[in-house]
């Protein structure tokens, strides 16, 4: 840095206002520094730096199923904002395992990273007690938690795995429903223990666009409607779930439990759940699966069985991605904003960093209703564009921070 500074003819503490950003230098001060950096290959020593300032800047991210394109394009967007705002970015995968989501957690913190963005398990206990009792600057991301969680409170709170292809009992689909109030939005007035971290958290709209597929397929005239639900305790699992229960309400339609049945959040599952559904006496005849991977399942039993969508039976699916048109029919979606999301996130624990005290705050951001044709409506040339996307209306919810 004394090399740098004599160079461009500034002080040391000036070249480090400049690196560091910690304090506004004038533009020309700070394209001299820059030039001067640039000509002698100054490297910053980000580890004498940590040492200093205790932090590291860099984020730990722990996002399960990376595999998965919903969780890619989060990724792709927490990447974009981290690097923008100077940050690097550790990732881990906890596999969607409790334990294993505890450890790697652990892991990412004995890094010293700043502040953790996590997409929790259905079982988050351990993480939320670890993360509790360190004090660690968290958002999470896209599944919602009691912020209110301890290490130390009662088992059974996370609910019970509904097993794959299983009808799903008014007694599950009511733990569904308490799963998605779990994940309500954060109040800065609620009683809290002074000692007691809160978490920011970022998630999409997931209740009324799953009500709009179930109406919109209501309104084609389907009267029994099914749903491919996700794995038991996910806060996205318990809304989606209270969704299409409203959607069924909004139509006038009577709930059935037997078209209620967990896919548990995978391809396989679904396949065996749309299998199971097919054989009820009175199958239906329009279904809803609430997450892509599970849309891949359904499409499978569907054709291993003889099915055809939308003739035999009318599909929309939650979670849009890129190949969705190319399937015949091409599929009608909720699309999630999902690289807004993972910049979103970013940006609430920069937030978080730069105020530790502030509020905790919970973010939804709107989804988008993707009219394609797998619903059973005729194709309508001239409104696609060039994602093969019929115009899309965004939901009229909107994003909040509370």
């Amino acid at each position: 840095m004394t090399d740098v500074a004599r160079r461009a003819g500034v002080s040391v503490a000036t070249v480090s206002h400049v690196l560091n950003g910690t304090r506004p230098v004038l533009p020309h001060t700070r394209q001299a520094v820059l030039d001067a950096v640039e000509a002698l290959g100054y490297t910053p020593n980000t580890l004498a730096r940590s040492l200093v300032t205790s932090r590291t800047r860099s984020i730990g991210l722990a996002v399960s199923a990376i595999s998965n394109p919903y969780f890619t394009e989060i990724l792709q967007g927490v990447e974009a904002a981290a690097l923008e705002a100077g940050y690097s970015l550790l990732i881990a995968d906890p596999h969607d395992d409790p334990r294993h989501e505890r450890r790697v957690v652990q892991l990412l913190h004995e890094r010293r990273v700043d502040g953790m963005i996590v997409a929790p398990s259905a079982e988050p206990r351990e993480l939320v007690g670890y993360l509790r009792r360190h004090a660690v600057p968290t958002v999470f991301l896209d599944r919602l938690v009691d912020a209110h969680m301890a290490e130390h409170d009662p088992p059974g709170g996370a609910g019970t795995a509904v097993s794959a292809g299983a009808a799903v009992s008014a007694g599950a689909a009511a733990s569904a429903g308490a799963a998605a109030s779990d994940g309500a939005a954060v109040s800065p007035a609620a009683p809290v223990a002074p000692d007691a971290p809160r978490f920011d958290q970022v998630c999409a709209e997931s209740a009324a666009p799953t009500a709009l597929l179930v109406t919109h397929l209501a309104g084609l005239g389907h009267r029994r409607i099914g749903l491919i639900a996700g794995q038991s305790g996910l806060s996205t699992t318990g809304e989606r779930v209270t969704g299409y229960r409203e959607g069924l309400a909004a139509a006038g339609l009577e709930y059935d439990a037997r078209l209620l049945v967990s896919g548990n959040s995978e391809s396989d599952g679904a396949e065996r759940a749309t299998a199971a559904l097919l054989g009820l006496p009175d199958p239906p005849t329009a279904l809803v699966t609430a997450n892509n991977a599970m849309t891949i399942g359904a499409l499978r039993a569907l054709r291993r069985h003889g099915r055809s969508v939308p003739d035999d039976l009318a599909l929309c699916c939650f979670d849009d991605f890129a190949w969705a048109d190319l399937f015949s029919p091409r599929l009608t979606a909720i699309a999630q904003p999902s690289r807004e999301l993972g910049a979103q996130a970013v940006r609430v624990l920069l937030d978080r960093l730069a105020e530790p005290h502030r509020p905790a705050r919970t973010v939804r951001l709107p989804c988008a209703f993707v009219h394609r044709t797998s619903c059973g409506c005729p194709e309508e040339p001239g409104r696609t564009d060039a994602a093969g996307r019929t115009a899309s209306s965004t939901l009229t919810e909107k994003g909040t921070a509370s």
